[in-house]
């Protein structure tokens, strides 16, 4: 997945090499922020690793920063192709299965692309404001996803209720890191059906 965008005031590639070029990058990028965090890999580390001049890295990224926006870009569309179809496939789903989905959403997609998780530790850092964009553009996904589910829920309600399922999904993820692998399953199921209950009294709201 890439979108071929560069930012912060680098040359977006023109032709097919440029987009196979920065591709590469990317991918380099990404695997370096992976196995070193964002503040060890260098610049210089992540051109050898795409085999590509310093030069040709800079020509298109001028900045680690820029790098890290480009690679937050992605993944965030991503992100939003995955909620879009929630989206789309909510009014098939019961409580439980809505729910289900859900918690496993944030989860399953660091899990497929783990540089999301140090690149969402820096947005913050960056200068743009990509990383507040983000979060409320899934807050907008979420209310639709619960306007469908509940729709007798007053509309001044739908966005603080959007709130807290977010932080929902993202205590799902928080407990990825939780060791023995039993014990995290447990509470994940725990968490999965505090949500369904929480998603059964916004139902039932007028």
């Amino acid at each position: 997945m890439s979108s071929q965008k560069t930012s912060q005031g680098g040359r977006a590639p023109s032709r097919r090499r440029g987009h196979e070029r920065v591709a590469t990058l990317l991918a380099a990028a990404s695997a370096c922020f992976v196995e070193k965090g964002f503040d060890a890999a260098t610049m210089t580390e992540i051109a050898a690793r795409a085999e590509a001049s310093i030069g040709s890295l800079y020509q298109f990224f001028p900045t680690k920063e820029a790098l890290a926006e480009a690679l937050l870009s992605e993944h965030a569309n991503g992100l939003n192709e995955r909620m879009e179809r929630l989206v789309a496939q909510t009014p098939d789903w019961t409580t439980e299965e809505l729910a289900a989905r859900l918690i496993r959403t944030f989860v399953d997609y660091r899990k497929q692309h783990p540089a999301m998780v140090t690149l969402t530790e820096v947005a913050g850092a960056l200068p743009s404001m990509l990383g507040r964009t983000i979060r409320q553009r899934m807050r907008d996904y979420l209310s639709q996803i619960l306007a469908i589910h509940a729709p007798r829920i007053p509309a001044g309600e739908l966005r603080p209720a959007a709130m807290v399922v977010q932080q929902m999904m993202k205590a799902a993820v928080a407990l990825e890191s939780e060791q023995p692998a039993t014990l995290r399953k447990a509470a994940q199921n725990q968490l999965q059906q505090a949500l369904a209950l929480y998603l059964t009294e916004l139902a039932s709201r007028s």
